[in-house]
């Protein structure tokens, strides 16, 4: 018996918008035999996507930036929809309700990061887009008319969560509350720091303020400092290219979540740090970061790193969200505006996130 193709174990189309090429140029993938999701499993959840955060990462996969893309490639990990359809054992969610997923679709489900509720950290997981899927198939972001997991990573959308401005949440949201709270720093009266005022650093704010800290943000452009203390209600604006100011904040921190991509010095940052302070790297350099060693010995000081967290944390996140009013300060576009909106985020042309309404502008032909 002759194989079956891919196309016709999984027959349903995707409708989305796709990069096909490293130029990260976006178009209408309506009838591309390549864009195929399987048929919905007994632990599968389909949802119909209503919106979707546009992420820094989108970029760097459309345009292969990372040396990992498979073309074509639809991008999108901040997706909120309504659920279509379920498999015959899916226990959590029913059709109507309403749904988010984040950056993975799959994992092992048994090593030891699975096991403590960190598949972030599993070496054989599956991102949402991308990657090859499970089954074979491309795994496809939210950047198209609906998707497919595993229950396991569908997550429950609270009720009082806006679904717009809620997406970014799920990439952002998770990506500043998980340091905050895996390095203490979710205490009410902690003294916390946070590097950049972007779609990451924005959404840190707001989770920092929420847990009860006080909240110092450090940017390089002085003119945020409305915004920071106005709009976000930050209680302290330093200016770090500032001498004088960052003289004043010198041993004042327990912890700082830096979430600036571009390359930029941490050592001054370690110096704002009280004794036992933590630096915590959210956003990759492209050069790797330079680190005197004393920095780090008079004081007791920690750099670390942190990425996602789990779907536990994820859920816990969100319903955080919800219960403290925290969404993602958005500017709702069409989705054929996406190769305009990718022009403007090269730019910092934004406050603080994209997020495309999917289902009012995608439309199959």
């Amino acid at each position: 018996m002759a194989a079956k193709s891919l196309e016709s174990e999984h027959p349903i189309k995707a409708y989305g918008y796709a990069a096909h090429d490293t130029t990260g140029t976006f178009s209408p993938s309506y009838n591309d035999h390549h864009l195929i999701y399987r048929v919905t499993g007994e632990k599968d959840v389909r949802f119909k996507v209503l919106y979707c955060g546009v992420c820094h990462s989108d970029l760097h996969y459309a345009k292969n930036e990372w040396g990992v893309t498979t073309y074509p490639v639809i991008p999108g990990h901040e997706i909120v929809g309504v659920v279509t359809e379920v498999g015959s054992k899916v226990e959590k969610f029913k059709v109507g309700d309403k749904v988010g997923v984040g950056c993975l679709v799959g994992s092992c489900r048994s090593c030891e990061s699975c096991s403590s509720d960190c598949e972030q950290f599993c070496p054989t997981q599956t991102l949402t887009y991308g990657v090859p899927n499970i089954d074979g198939t491309q795994a496809y972001g939210g950047y198209s008319d609906h998707m497919i997991s595993d229950e396991h990573f569908v997550l429950r959308w609270p009720e009082n969560l806006p679904l717009d401005s809620g997406a970014p949440l799920l990439c952002a949201g998770i990506t500043t509350y998980s340091p905050l709270r895996y390095f203490g720093l979710d205490k009410p009266g902690m003294k916390v720091g946070v590097v950049g005022l972007g779609g990451l650093g924005h959404v840190a704010v707001k989770m920092a303020k929420a847990f009860g800290a006080d909240v110092t943000v450090f940017s390089t452009t002085a003119a945020k400092k409305q915004e920071a203390i106005e709009g976000l209600k930050a209680d302290h604006f330093i200016n770090s290219r500032d001498e004088e100011e960052m003289k004043a904040a010198a041993s004042t921190l327990d912890g700082i979540i830096d979430t600036v991509s571009g390359n930029h010095p941490i050592v001054p940052l370690l110096g704002a740090l009280k004794p036992n302070g933590k630096l915590v790297l959210l956003g990759a350099p492209e050069k790797p970061v330079e680190l005197a060693a004393f920095a780090l010995i008079l004081g007791r000081k920690i750099v670390a790193g942190s990425a996602i967290g789990g779907l536990k944390e994820t859920q816990e996140m969100l319903d955080f969200s919800a219960k403290h009013g925290i969404t993602a300060d958005i500017e709702l576009i069409p989705i054929d505006y996406v190769n305009t909106a990718m022009d403007r985020l090269l730019k910092s042309d934004v406050r603080y996130r994209f997020v495309i309404d999917v289902a009012n502008s995608l439309k199959a032909e």
